[in-house]
C-alpha cells in the first residue's frame, strides 16, 4: 500500500539517513524569478556599492494566522519571548521539538493584535499549521505555498509581492518613490510609505547588512510596484537580482537557511509525522556532503549551533521549554564562517579536466549546496570539530566562504580541514556525479564575515557569538 505520511515513509526504510542522503529530489530551487537579469557577479557587488532589488514573492511559504488565541498560540510555539512585541513589529520566529531541537525558522510579522503573518521555509510553516489545527485554541490559518520549482508554463499566482530594496543607494530611491521623505523606521519594524499612488507596507530590514526595506502588498499590484522602484533607480545603479545570486547575500551576513528539522524521531513528533503527506517537504528533502553518520539525531540541532542562543527565553511556556533548560548551561557549538583555501578550491576546479574518477565534486558557482540540507564534515587531526552547512563564492569578498558550526574550543583563526565531496563515489542524489573526496583548508572567520554587516546590523542574532 502506498504510503499516505511521513510515518509510513519512515515506518517503511530501516535507514532514515540513507533515504534522504539519496533522495531524487535535486537541489532546492529559488522559482520563477530569472537565474541572472545581468550576471551574477555584477549582481552580488551591487548589494555593496549602489543597491539591488530582491525578488521575494517566490521561494518562500505564508501562513496567516489570526483569531483571538492567537498571540498565546504563537508564544507557545517559539524559543523567544514574546514580550515587547507589539503590533507593527517582527522578528525571528524559532520551534523547537520536545527534546529542543530546531524544526527550522520563518520571520513573524505582527500585523494586529491577533493578526500575525509568518514568512519562511516550509518546514516551520507545516510545523505552525499542524498545531493550530490541534491545539484548541481560538486560531484560523490561511496558507500560501512557495511557487513551483517548475511551473512548466503554467501561471504562477501568490496572495502576496514581497520585494527588498537594500544598499547604499536604496534611501534616495526610496525617497523617489514616496515622493518626499521616508518615516523613520527602526530596525524590525514595520511602517507604510507610498509607491506609485499604493500605501504599501514596509519592514526595516537588511539581509545583505546595508540599509534597505522589504515591502509587500497584494500579488496583482507587484508589477506595477517592482516598474515604479526601477524607474526611480534607474540611475542610482538599482539592479535586479537573479536566482543565482539571490541566496549568496547569507554568506556575507551570516544566516544559515536550511537545516535539517529534527523532526524524524521523538515520540513527541510523532502526530505532527502522522499529519505530514509522503510528498511533503520534510518526507522528500535531502541531505547532502561529506559528513556522514548512521543516527539521524546527529544531524540535529540545537538553537545555540545556530546562533539562536540569544532568543532562547523562559518567561513563558513553549515546545521544547524543559529540554533548552536543561541545555542552557552545557557547552555549545557555535556560528562561524569557514574562508576557503584559494589553491585548494582551485584543486577541486581544475579537477574538472581530469579523467573519469579522478575529478572532485564540481564546487558550482555561484552558490555550491547541492541537496537541501549540507553537511560537510570539517576536521581537526581527524577529528570532526564542525559542520560545513551553506556554501558559495561571493565575489565582493573574492572569497569561497561557507556557514557553519564548530565545538566550543574552536577558536577564529584556526585552520582547519573541509571534507570536500562525499565517500564511495558519491550517493545517489541526480545532483551528484561520480567523484572522489578531498581536503580543503579552512580559516574560521566571523559571522558575519562582511564588515558593512558587522558593523551595520543592529546588534542581534546575525551579530552575537553567544
Amino acid at each position: 500500500m502506498a504510503a499516505k505520511t511521513l510515518q509510513d515513509v519512515l515506518n517503511a526504510t530501516g535507514d532514515i539517513v540513507g533515504m534522504l542522503r539519496n533522495s531524487q529530489v535535486g537541489a532546492y530551487v529559488y522559482p520563477v524569478v530569472p537565474p541572472e537579469f545581468t550576471n551574477w557577479r555584477d549582481e552580488q557587488r551591487a548589494w555593496r556599492e549602489t543597491a539591488v532589488l530582491f525578488d521575494q514573492s517566490h521561494h518562500m511559504a505564508e501562513i496567516m494566522v489570526e483569531g483571538s488565541d492567537a498571540f498565546d498560540f504563537l508564544q507557545g510555539l517559539a524559543i523567544n519571548s514574546f514580550a515587547n512585541f507589539d503590533v507593527n513589529k517582527a522578528k525571528q520566529f524559532v520551534p523547537c521539538t520536545h527534546d529542543g531541537y530546531v524544526i527550522g525558522d520563518v520571520i513573524i510579522f505582527r500585523l494586529a493584535e491577533q493578526q500575525f503573518l509568518l514568512v519562511g521555509r516550509a518546514p516551520t510553516i507545516n510545523w505552525v499549521e499542524f498545531h493550530a489545527g490541534i491545539s484548541g485554541k481560538s486560531v484560523t490559518t490561511d496558507r500560501d505555498d512557495r511557487s513551483p520549482s517548475r511551473p512548466g508554463g503554467k501561471p504562477v499566482v501568490r496572495k502576496r509581492y514581497r520585494y527588498q530594496v537594500q544598499g547604499p543607494n536604496a534611501p534616495e530611491i526610496l525617497e523617489r518613490v514616496n515622493g518626499g521623505t521616508v518615516p523613520t523606521i527602526k530596525f524590525f519594524n514595520m511602517g507604510e510609505i507610498t509607491i506609485a499612488g499604493r500605501k504599501v507596507r514596509a519592514l526595516r530590514h537588511g539581509m545583505s547588512g546595508v540599509p534597505g526595506l522589504e515591502i509587500w502588498g497584494p500579488y496583482e499590484e507587484g508589477d506595477e510596484i517592482r516598474d515604479a522602484l526601477l524607474e526611480a533607480g534607474k540611475d542610482l545603479g538599482l539592479t535586479q537580482v537573479g536566482s543565482r545570486a539571490y541566496a549568496t547575500n547569507t554568506l556575507e551576513s551570516g544566516w544559515i537557511p536550511s537545516p535539517l528539522p529534527a523532526i524524524y524521531t521523538g515520540e513527541g513528533e510523532k502526530a505532527f509525522r502522522e499529519w505530514l503527506p509522503a510528498a511533503s517537504y520534510e518526507a522528500t528533502c535531502s541531505i547532502g556532503g561529506s559528513y556522514v553518520s548512521d543516527k539521524i539525531e546527529d544531524y540535529y540541532l540545537t538553537p545555540w549551533d545556530l546562533g539562536y542562543g540569544p532568543f532562547v527565553k523562559f518567561d513563558h511556556d513553549f515546545i521544547g521549554r524543559e529540554a533548552l533548560e536543561e541545555l542552557s548551561d552545557k557547552p555549545h557549538r557555535r556560528k562561524v564562517t569557514f574562508e576557503w583555501n584559494a589553491e585548494d578550491v582551485g584543486k577541486v576546479m581544475q579537477s574538472q579536466f581530469a579523467p573519469p574518477g579522478e575529478n572532485y565534486k564540481t564546487i558550482d558557482l555561484p552558490l555550491s549546496n547541492y541537496a537541501s540540507s549540507s553537511y560537510d564534515a570539517v576536521t581537526m587531526g581527524g577529528e570532526t570539530v564542525g559542520l560545513s552547512m551553506f556554501s558559495g563564492y561571493s565575489f565582493n569578498e573574492r572569497a569561497m566562504l561557507s556557514l557553519g558550526v564548530v565545538d566550543s574550543n574552536i577558536n577564529t583563526g584556526d585552520i582547519l580541514t573541509l571534507i570536500w565531496g562525499e565517500p564511495d563515489g558519491g550517493t545517489a542524489k541526480t545532483t551528484v556525479e561520480r567523484h572522489k573526496q578531498t581536503e580543503i583548508r579552512v580559516k574560521v572567520s566571523p559571522v558575519p564575515y562582511s564588515k558593512d554587516a558587522r558593523e551595520n546590523y543592529v546588534e542581534s542574532w546575525r551579530t552575537r557569538s553567544a
